[in-house]
């Protein structure tokens, strides 16, 4: 099976060969010819099996075939996105494969100035690549018609709703054309409850395609799982860098501020490291993500946020420096490695802290994962297991301080309530209680 069976065009062709690509991957085999008959899709398949491309190629084509000679642009595509980086990726996809059409192309997202987005959009988009917040941003100043959408895209939709932006899907679906004039393509890696409720009410009568079990990840990704001690997890990443004489790794935390401490550490080591996370600008995690790629930084050590829309060419290495809380991330994050037909290694470096959370992935992924204790890190089995944080990316769900202490003088003015030594007029004085006087200021 070749690309131009496909019922592709030929600038198409002529773009994906000069790419180097002959033969399509299993979800754009299936998904290719259904969206070029216009139907809904809802597409699922391992990451890093060209989902990209599998919606790009045949939304170019049905834009380019629908063309009108009008000089004004109105945004006639839109692709939804979880993250930045993801959105790049996308719009590199659109910039690649278009490249012998007429048609432009725009990506925006937040941490980065709006006004420059804003002349963009001015002079006319045909497909809008977009984060939902920054997207939102762009309809709050009227800088942006979304009136005229042709088709709409929600990549990774399963990571929009874990990162909370369903409100902000439901906000932009109210500003597009209706339902049934419009075609709807919904992609993800991993399938949910909420993903089908989602899908039940944006999709008409999809297409449902899916290239392997729910859940799984690549075949050609070799997975490993080090038992360790915590305080030592530091050591044993060194030692496995230096040791193996790993050129590019990349390296997942639970916490930014995880992040940033680590890649302090592994530079006091002598390996060349970067952070990258939420908390970063987008410039800095531009330069970070580049330097990386041309081998300038030898490991990147990223929080979730670097999960999805992280396309490396051939990287090699994959560490769980600490599991996910969420089973899924497991999924998305050793899929940085093992990409396009390419050989992965993924590892994890698990404490005792960590078991229920290694039995969780195991359980998503049907299979356990095989343990291999290294030479002079044999855990101490007297250690006993700390709870982990609830929460995506270790936040506690908690009340705050401020809220806790109005909760505790809720209970002490209903115990006042309910003593007849303070109700009015029952006081050892036989009358109202005097007034106090007036607090001092002190410094």
């Amino acid at each position: 099976m070749s690309f131009t069976t496909l019922g592709l065009s030929a600038e198409l062709l002529r773009a994906i060969d000069e790419q180097g690509y002959t033969r399509p991957t299993p979800i754009q085999h299936k998904a290719i010819p259904v969206i070029l008959q216009g139907r809904d899709v809802m597409a699922g398949a391992q990451t890093g099996t060209g989902k990209t491309a599998g919606f790009t190629l045949p939304v170019l084509q049905r834009l380019h075939a629908t063309q009108s000679g009008n000089a004004r642009r109105p945004v006639r595509a839109l692709v939804l996105t979880p993250t930045r980086e993801l959105a790049a990726q996308v719009g590199e996809s659109v910039d690649t494969y278009g490249r012998h059409l007429p048609l432009q192309s725009a990506v925006i997202f937040g941490g980065v100035k709006i006004n420059p987005q804003i002349e963009k959009l001015r002079r006319g988009v045909d497909i809008l690549v977009a984060t939902p917040g920054r997207l939102l941003d762009h309809a709050g100043q009227k800088t942006v018609d979304l009136s005229q959408i042709e088709i709409l895209v929600l990549d990774e939709a399963d990571r929009m709703l874990d990162m909370g932006f369903i409100h902000d899907i439901r906000k932009l679906l109210s500003l597009l054309p209706e339902n049934g004039s419009r075609q709807n393509l919904l992609f993800s890696a991993t399938f949910s409850r909420e993903i089908k409720q989602l899908a039940d009410r944006l999709l008409n009568r999809p297409e449902l395609i899916e290239v392997a079990r729910r859940n799984t990840t690549a075949e050609r990704i070799e997975q490993m799982v080090h038992p360790v001690d915590k305080h030592r997890k530091r050591e044993m990443l060194s030692h496995l860098i230096g040791s193996r004489n790993w050129r590019q790794v990349l390296v997942f935390t639970r916490t930014k501020h995880g992040a940033n401490r680590l890649a302090r550490q592994l530079d006091g080591d002598g390996l060349c490291s970067a952070a990258i996370h939420g908390n970063k600008s987008q410039g800095a995690r531009t330069r970070a993500l580049r330097a990386f790629k041309t081998g300038e930084v030898r490991v990147l050590v990223a929080t979730d946020i670097a999960a999805r829309g992280l396309d490396i060419d051939q990287l090699p290495h994959v560490v769980n420096y600490e599991l996910p809380n969420v089973p899924e991330d497991y999924v998305h994050r050793i899929g940085r490695t093992g990409r396009a037909g390419n050989d992965g290694e993924a590892i994890s470096l698990v404490c005792v802290d960590e078991h229920k959370l290694l039995r969780d992935i195991e359980q998503l992924l049907k299979r356990e994962l095989p343990r291999v204790v290294l030479d002079g890190y044999t855990p101490d089995p007297s250690i006993q297991a700390d709870p982990i944080q609830n929460g995506r990316n270790g936040k506690i769900r908690s009340r705050s301080r401020k809220q806790a202490s109005a909760t505790q003088q809720r209970k002490r003015s209903a115990q006042k309530a309910s003593d007849p030594r303070y109700k009015s007029g029952s006081g050892r004085s036989g009358g109202t209680r005097k007034p106090s006087r007036p607090a001092q200021n002190h410094v």
